[in-house]
Parts: structure tokens; sequence; C-alpha cells
């Protein structure tokens, strides 16, 4: 999607699709069919201020979809152009800490007599304990009917009373009327629900589950209160007459750690009254097991701390067509044991943390899928999280505008907890878009990419295959492989193929840990600073490997200084002609012996070595510059420590451009090293030096039957 260049433009979820609206041209995109139409803030007729756009963490603006929106005063109006046939609105804003109001709302100039209130109650969440968090969760969600039907072209305004608000997006919708009764059910009113939420309905809704066994619970237009939660659910539905009619106030609405199965949950809303994250507590609409073969559909789902954390035997669940707002924490986690559940064609917005996730604690999640979701404004997470499991699948998900801690799509090995079953099998990642996801992480200090593989804390070993993805407007980088845990797991078995990268505020591939993927047939246009940052953490845990399957193109240019981070936008900086270029580059070696591995020769540490295989010359030690370069000297360097007898090495320099076919740059010589003078040799190359990868064959050593180098340096003077 084009980025938002105008004040006249806008960009609407509509039946799955991003839709531009105004000036922007419309790109089609994955995600779930959707009865609403969203329209951004900023794109209407406005007599208050417009915020944003905003990357920085914490910042209002940052959190906003689209990271723009407009805040508005008293008397002052946000009027939207109404985009589609419909008699309800839902809007997202946000008011100061502490602070409640109300909002006129008016249909083509007529003030209805029922205004929308707003208030900041389930807004402003810490979570001290999460390691670079900050207040967050600004925003919230309040929705209204109309009590007309409005037709496209028509006009929706939204002023304030008082209160500063700020505001978001509108969703507008044509809310079908109240479904009646089913034939043979058990209504919760007939067994003493009270309809106008005075009364404690929970016992009610208890009868009427123990009454119904093997049928239909209904739940009938009204709003319903119920003070603890349910349990002993199984072998029946539950059933309203629309998520706009039928509403539960609880949080916590189900709670169970077994189930036979067998539940429909379906068309109804469950509203809590969470304003903080307290991990201990069950604070969700289900927590635990539903059992096998279940599902939930049609369903509300706000204010709570989770919508779905599931544990147990939940087999072939299903949980489609839903809306969950507002969470403190996650939208959904299947927390292990998942096994052929498929989540699908839902819709979330202002998740606190990964808003769709698996996590294979105790047991791996298997067989499972996240299809057609589309996820907007995860706050304090990513979009969509994988951590462990076996044969999963991420599909055709629409994702925008996460914030700090997150990318658009994780696949990672991060575990937090044992026993954790890590990523195996194949992990497919297929026909997702993400739009401007990626974010600072504070903890590293560095970016996240908008699409992270994570070896967070052991190996990827699994075949992850990333397809026909679209990245756009993404702040940081489009693709990024990392050991997030800081101790250099290697990334391996991934392809990433068919993928179109648009606009990224600095590179297209963020290679951070050791490893190696295939890219074929990515596409990038617009990218920041260069195609590729490939700068492994830690210096000496070795190379990731980019092998060129074919078809690439616009992403050529790799980021020259590892010392830096490259800035949106910021150009390939001219590498300072005293600077070395070797260190801190991925290193390989035909042979490495016990600890002593190739990144030691390029980690800055001239105490530290690369020992080559014993008595197996020759051997071999290759650097990837990272970029081609007009190398003109040498410095190699044995550890100064007297104990280093003096020793000479016979060393040919070769050169290469792309890593496969090497050339002689300096032919076989014998270089001195003696520890009365450094330790150090230098070697001079040719003026017609030009190499990227620069490799150094041992084929003698007077001091010992190995390769050996404590430092290689790499000058552009000679």
């Amino acid at each position: 999607m084009t980025a938002l260049t105008s004040a006249g433009a806008a960009v609407a979820l509509a039946a799955g699709t991003l839709v531009a609206l105004g000036s922007v041209p419309a790109q089609a995109a994955a995600g779930a069919t959707l009865p609403f139409t969203s329209v951004e803030a900023e794109s209407a007729t406005i007599t208050g201020t417009r915020i944003g756009p905003d990357y920085t963490q914490g910042s209002l603006a940052s959190e906003a979809s689209g990271r723009q929106a407009v805040r508005i005063t008293a008397g002052q109006r946000v009027e939207f152009t109404v985009p589609r046939t419909a008699n309800a609105l839902n809007l997202a804003y946000s008011v100061p800490d502490g602070q409640s109001g109300t909002l006129n709302v008016y249909v083509n100039g007529t003030r209805l007599s029922r205004t929308l209130a707003v208030t900041s109650k389930y807004s402003y969440v810490d979570t001290g304990w999460i390691a670079g968090s900050r207040t967050h969760h600004f925003y919230d969600n309040a929705r209204l009917l109309l009590g007309q039907t409005v037709q496209p072209g028509d006009k929706v305004a939204v002023e304030s009373t008082g209160t500063q608000v700020t505001v978001d997006v509108a969703d507008f919708e044509q809310v079908a009327a109240a479904a009646g009764q089913p034939a043979g059910s058990v209504s919760v009113t007939s067994r003493g629900a009270d309809p106008s939420g005075q009364g404690d309905s929970t016992q009610a809704f208890r009868d009427a589950i123990a009454a119904a066994q093997g049928g239909t619970v209904w739940i009938p237009p009204g709003d319903y209160r119920i003070t603890s939660s349910l349990s002993g659910v199984q072998n029946v539905t539950l059933q309203g007459a629309g998520s706009w009619y039928s509403v539960v106030h609880t949080s916590r609405f189900i709670d169970q750690s077994s189930s036979a199965g067998n539940v429909r949950i379906r068309d109804f809303a469950v509203i809590g009254e969470v304003t903080e994250r307290v991990d201990s507590n069950p604070d969700n609409f289900v927590n635990g097991s539903l059992g096998p073969g279940s599902s939930v559909s049609g369903m509300w789902i706000q204010h709570l701390k989770v919508g779905l954390w599931l544990t147990g035997n939940n087999d072939n669940l299903v949980v489609e067509n839903n809306r969950i707002l507002d969470t403190t924490a996650d939208g959904l986690n299947l927390n292990g044991n998942a096994r052929g559940v498929r989540v699908r064609n839902n819709f979330l917005r202002n998740q606190g943390d990964d808003a769709l996730a698996m996590w294979s604690l105790y047991a791996p999640d298997t067989n499972s899928s996240f299809d057609n979701n589309t996820i907007t404004q995860p706050n304090l997470a990513n979009g969509i999280a994988v951590y462990g499991g076996t044969d999963i699948a991420v599909r055709n998900n629409l994702v925008s505008d996460t914030n700090a801690l997150g990318s658009g799509i994780a696949i990672s090995n991060q575990k937090f907890l044992d026993p954790f079953s890590p990523l195996a099998g194949t992990i497919t990642v297929d026909g997702n878009t993400l739009v401007r996801t990626g974010a600072i992480n504070p903890n590293w200090n560095h970016p996240m990419g908008a699409l992270r593989v994570d070896s967070y804390d052991s190996a990827i070993n699994a075949t992850v295959n990333i397809t026909n993805t679209t990245v756009t407007d993404s702040p940081y980088s489009a693709f990024e492989f990392v050991s997030g845990g800081g101790q250099g797991h290697p990334v391996r078995g991934v392809t990433v193929s068919g993928a179109t990268v648009r606009n990224t505020g600095t590179v297209v591939v963020q290679a951070e840990a050791q490893g190696a993927a295939t890219f074929r047939d990515v596409t990038a246009t617009q990218v920041g600073a260069a195609g590729v940052y490939n700068c492994p953490y830690p210096a000496n845990s070795g190379a990731f490997t980019l092998t060129d399957g074919g078809g690439n193109s616009g992403w050529s240019s790799t980021w020259s200084d590892c010392s830096t981070w490259p800035q949106p936008g910021q150009s390939n900086p001219q590498p300072d002609p005293n600077r070395n270029l070797a260190k801190g580059r991925p290193a390989t070696a035909t042979g490495s012996q016990d600890v002593y591995t190739p990144g030691k020769a390029v980690d800055g540490d001239a105490n530290s070595y690369w020992e080559s295989a014993n008595n197996a010359f020759p051997q071999s030690l290759t650097v990837d510059l990272g970029s081609t370069y007009a190398v003109r000297r040498l410095v190699l360097k044995l550890p100064p420590s007297s104990a280093w007898g003096a020793r000479t090495e016979t060393v040919t320099v070769l050169g290469s451009s792309d890593g496969s076919s090497f050339s002689t740059v300096v032919g076989a010589q014998g270089y001195r090293f003696d520890p009365a003078t450094g330790n150090t040799a230098t070697v001079t190359l040719p003026a017609s030096t030009n190499l990227r990868h620069l490799r150094l064959t041992v084929t003698g050593n007077t001091g010992w039957p190995a390769g050996q180098f404590s430092e290689v340096e790499a000058y552009l003077t000679s």
C-alpha cells in the first residue's frame, strides 16, 4: 500500500482488505472478511488537531491505527463520510488518564439523543515486570446503535462535550436484527436471569447449562451480570441473539481445566471490567479447556485480560468470526497441547500482548493454524507469535501497526518457561500482509523486523517456509533473523519466496544470527538504507548465509558498518578508511579445533583466536566483508602473549565477489609472527584488489600443525 502522504487520504479495513479512500490507490491484502468498514479519523473533516505519524514508544500517535489520529476538545468534531450502508458505529478513541466524558453523535447534521460514553478506565496499563515496557494501551473502543440506517456518502460526526478525546478510527456496520430463540432451547431468563443487568445471573446461567445438556442455552437480548466464572461446561451450545444484543458482563466467563467437549459458544458479547493486567488472575473469556470438537464464533469479547487462554484438551477447536478488543494481554493463546486447532477470520484490535499466540509449554502445539485474521494495534508484543510447536501454519493474515517489543509475525524458540517444545516439522508462513509492523526493542536498543525468525533460547532446526508475503511501510526491516536471547543460536532451514517489500525504513533483511536462509523472487522498492544488514551477534557466533535462489531485485546492497545501526531513510555510509572492515563480520572456516571457532578471528579481541583442525593442511578462514571493497592491507595477528613462541605461517590470500568463485590475490608466502614484535604480520594487497569475501588459506605453520589467527583485519589504506 502506498504510504499516506496527504491529509485527504484514508485507509479502511473492509472485508479483510485494506481499502484506500481518497487519493491513495487501493491495495488488496489478506485478512478476515469483516462485517464493517473502518475509516481513519485523519481522513475525515475535522475541527481538531491531527497527531502523528509517530513510531516512538509511549506516544499516543504510535499506538494509533495508521500512526495518526485526531485530538478534539469541547465543541470540536470529527465528521466521517460513511463508506457503506450502516446502522451502527464503533469508535476507537483515547482520553487523558483519569478522565471520562461523552461524545455527541450527529447524522447528517442532526444530533442523536444518545451520546457515546468515553473513558480512560480501561486504558493506561503498566506492566513494570515486563522488561522494556512503558505505560501503554492508550486506546479503547465504544459502540452505538444509531437507531437509523445511513447510506454511503452520508455524514456521521462525533463531537466532544468537554473532555479532550483523541479519535482514531470509526467502524461502520449494518447490524442484522436480533435472532429469535431456537426451538427446544433453554432460556437463561426461564431460570431467573435478569436481562436488565441489575441482578446477579450467575446461578441462572449454571442452571440453564445443566438443564440443556446436549442442547442449547438461549441468551435473549439484554444485559446479564455474572459475578463468578462458569465451569463444567460441556456438550452444550451457548447462543445469543447477536453480539450487539445479548451481552454478558463478566471478567471471568468460563474457567475449567477439562471438559468432555462439544461446546458451541456463539453470537453474543462478553464484556469485562478488567482495568489492569494481573497475570495470576484468570480474567479471561475462556480460561483452560473447552474440550475436543468445540467452537467459538460470532462473539464480541472486550475488556478482559485475555480472550481465550487455552490449556488442556482443545482438540479440533474452531475459533472464527469473532471480535476481540481491548484486552490487557493476549487476544488468544494456545498454551501447549493444541492439536488441530483452527483460528480463522477473526478481528483483533488493541491487545496488550501478542494478539494471537501459540506457546508450546508442557506439550507441543501441533497441526494448528492461524488463518485469514485481521489484527491491528497490538501495543506491547507481536501481531502473531508462534513460540515452538510442530507443523504450524500462519496463512493469509493481515497485521498492522505493531508497537514496542513486537513484530507483525514472530516465529520463535523463545521458551519463557520449561518444559518447552521447540519448533519442529514444517512451519508454513504463507500469504500474509504486514503493514507498518516492527518496532524498536528497548531491551535490545535496536529494531525488530516486520517478520522475525528468532532462535531465542535454542537453534531453529525446523523447515520454515515463508511464502507470498507483502511487507509495506515497515518502519525498520522486513525480515529479521536473530537469536534474541543473545546466545548466538543458529537459524536454519528457512526459505523466503515470493515476497513483495515496499518502503522499508532501513533494510529488507536484518540478519543477526548465525545460520542460513534462501531467498527467491523477493522484490523490494523504496528501501530506506540498504538491502541487507548482516552482522551476527555475538560477533564470534558464526556467519549468516543468504543464498540467492533467483528472481530477487531491489535489495542487493549490504550495510557497510556493523558498528552502527542503520536509521530509517539513512543512506549506506562510506566506510572510514581507517576502519577494520573485517571486525564483527561473518567468518567461516574449513575446520575448527575445540572452542577456537572462526568468529574469534574477527571479534576484536587479540587474545581469543581461531585454530583450524590439526594436522590437516590446507585449512582456510573466510570472512564476508558485507560489500565489495578496494582492500589494500591486511593485518594478521596471533595472541601477543610471550607464551606464543615465534612461528611462520604460509598463507595464500584469495578474494571473491560472490562467495563461490575465488581467485588468488597474493600467492603463498611465509609470514613471521614474533611476540617480541607484537605477533603481527602485514600483507600488502595489489592496487587492483576488489573483494567482498576474503579467504586466507594456510598450508604450513612452524609453531603448530594448524592455521591460527587471533585477528584478521582488513583496511582500505595501504
